[in-house]
């Protein structure tokens, strides 16, 4: 046990000194003898050995502030403020950051909101030299954050189940000082170029350890931008009139402006060609693009910083940025990455006009991938409300081509969609055109006439031809019968604004007569295996509960007869189906031929 009296010289101290004073010190710390430890280290002999061995007693006095009810609790916060003030800085920094080191959530929480102010003692402690060191502590601080279960609803942010509102509060109120430092120097630097403008802007700008302090604020902004704030949905104002998360989002945009990062030039930077900054980071590892994506969010859907957006820029501009974030977003597999691809898309878009895009942005790469990963999420995603949302934002994104890039766009997407079912979705789309061009008074050259033919051919073509797999293609089946079926009922043989009548003896060859050939050779099969499953039933139900059946090369997963059964006559109901909207066009067309 320690004594008071033994007091240490200020001679330089060997390894064995250290090794005394850390064991003695941290078992008396432990064994609940702190008002002991608390009297030697104020003991005025002893300041010097306080000076450069004292952080090695953090690691005891951590564990007993964090349990909170220790009855030494008092002496050994009195112990942990004394070193802060007698401990050589980076010695307690090093020592500080070792405490933050945790697994156990709860306690996450608890080391961080104990352990910010005395790190931002310490930095501030440093001077003009502390942007390395603010650095390392925002990278070890984000990395303890990211380890934090996130609030996804109301009430979780509302009682900050996890700790993670009251972090997000304290986080910014630890870097506070350091981006009051930051703007400083960039007002200290505007004002000295501004009074030697005869001297190049960059000799004027701040100290290269300044510039590094704005770096690294730079890269905790875009750290804090990608997680948490990507991860988590931000409840609007009318929904949570308080929010500490929408409220570290908005201080973090401040940041950025402080430290004389534009809001809008980061948000724009896909388009705007931002200067270099000599022995700055690269630009993709200053910007990441995930980070940039998250910031738009922020900005168009939740309309954060909102007013610090020059009118100047056109619906159609924000567009094109927009969409290389957009395109990020949505070719992420995680579910919130996707619902905020949706969102920002949704919102860019509703601030254009219908039919006002014009066709040379399908030119642009991300105005075809964009379409390519909403067709992902409307068929694979798990998520039914994500699904659906992005069938609304594909369709609202058709609405604003104009009629020349909703044409070029349905090719494209039949051409390169292969899903059933979306080109079912374009082919209707394509009748509801034409059927608005065929309105008195609406012409439209891109949906009638000789631009239209190309369109048709491309709807009225199978796959493989008489070989095509009917179920697996129904739904574009159904739907260029249904458009067949329109245009011959709807356009006049004397009239042929569609030009549908003077082609019809090719969709007869490429399309009917195929099709009604590909129904009638699946229905021969199905009806044969409808024969052998039913036979199969008879012979062996005292044998096997279950049969397997193969259709084509493809066996059917396992199930019972019945349930087989019932699947090979719904198949048949199905050729059937096809074969009524085939024998009622061939009827139609019988009947205009004869006026």
């Amino acid at each position: 046990m320690w004594s008071r009296d033994q007091a240490v010289p200020d001679d330089s101290y060997t390894t064995q000194d250290h090794d005394i004073f850390t064991i003695a010190g941290r078992t008396c710390i432990e064994e609940g003898n702190s008002a002991q430890v608390l009297s030697i280290v104020l003991d005025d002999k002893n300041q010097d050995i306080v000076r450069c061995m004292g952080w090695n007693l953090l690691p005891p006095l951590v564990q007993v502030l964090l349990k909170k009810e220790d009855k030494n609790l008092p002496h050994c916060l009195a112990i942990f403020n004394h070193l802060l003030e007698a401990c050589k800085p980076k010695e307690l920094l090093i020592g500080l950051l070792e405490q933050l080191e945790q697994d156990d959530p709860d306690t996450i929480a608890e080391s961080l909101h104990l352990l910010l102010n005395p790190l931002q003692k310490v930095l501030l402690c440093l001077g003009s030299r502390k942007a390395s060191s603010l650095g390392m502590t925002l990278s070890s601080v984000l990395d303890q954050v990211a380890k934090l279960p996130l609030p996804h609803t109301k009430e979780q942010e509302e009682d900050d189940v996890f700790s993670l509102c009251r972090i997000c509060t304290d986080l910014i109120t630890f870097v506070r000082p350091f981006v009051q430092e930051a703007k400083q120097n960039l007002l200290n630097s505007k004002a000295l170029s501004e009074s030697a403008a005869n001297r190049p802007v960059r000799g004027d700008g701040p100290l290269p350890d300044k510039e590094e302090l704005r770096a690294e604020l730079l890269k905790f902004c875009m750290k804090t931008l990608s997680h948490p704030l990507l991860e988590i949905q931000l409840k609007d104002p009318d929904t949570l009139a308080v929010s500490p998360l929408r409220n570290f989002a908005t201080e973090i945009l401040n940041t950025l402006n402080a430290i004389g990062e534009s809001v809008p030039s980061l948000v724009y930077q896909p388009l705007l060609k931002r200067k270099e900054v000599p022995g700055f980071l690269e630009e993709e590892v200053r910007y990441p693009k995930e980070s940039l994506a998250s910031l738009a969010h922020l900005v168009f859907v939740h309309h954060l910083a909102a007013d610090t957006f020059p009118s100047v820029f056109s619906p159609v501009f924000c567009l094109r940025c927009n969409m290389e974030h957009v395109c990020l977003l949505l070719s992420r597999t995680d579910e919130s990455r996707i619902q905020k691809g949706l969102e920002l898309y949704e919102k860019t878009l509703l601030r254009l006009e219908n039919s006002s895009l014009p066709a040379d942005l399908l030119e642009i790469k991300t105005f075809l991938t964009v379409p390519q990963n909403l067709v992902k999420v409307m068929t694979i995603c798990p998520r039914h409300d994500l699904r659906t949302k992005g069938l609304k934002v594909f369709q609202l994104s058709i609405d604003k081509f104009d009629s020349e890039a909703k044409y070029n766009f349905f090719q494209y997407m039949l051409k390169t969609s292969s899903h059933s079912g979306v080109e079912g979705y374009i082919i209707k789309n394509i009748k509801n055109h034409i059927d608005i061009a065929l309105q008195p008074g609406n012409s439209n050259s891109w949906f009638e006439g000789v631009h239209l033919l190309p369109l048709l051919r491309k709807v009225f073509s199978l796959p493989d031809g008489p070989e095509t797999d009917l179920l697996q293609y129904l739904d574009r089946v159904m739907e260029s019968l249904n458009l067949l079926r329109y245009l011959v009922i709807r356009d006049k043989v004397t009239e042929n604004q569609t030009g549908i009548w003077t082609e019809l003896y090719k969709i007869e060859d490429t399309f009917l007569r195929p099709l009604r050939v590909g129904v009638n050779m699946s229905r021969a099969h199905y009806e044969r295996e409808l024969c052998n499953t039913m036979e199969a039933k008879k012979s062996k139900a005292k044998e096997e509960s279950v049969l397997s059946v193969s259709v084509g090369d493809d066996k059917l997963p396992n199930m019972t007869s019945e349930s087989q059964i019932q699947a090979l006559h719904s198949a048949l109901h199905t050729f059937d189906m096809i074969e009524s909207v085939l024998v009622r066009i061939e009827e139609l067309i019988e009947v205009k031929d004869n006026i």
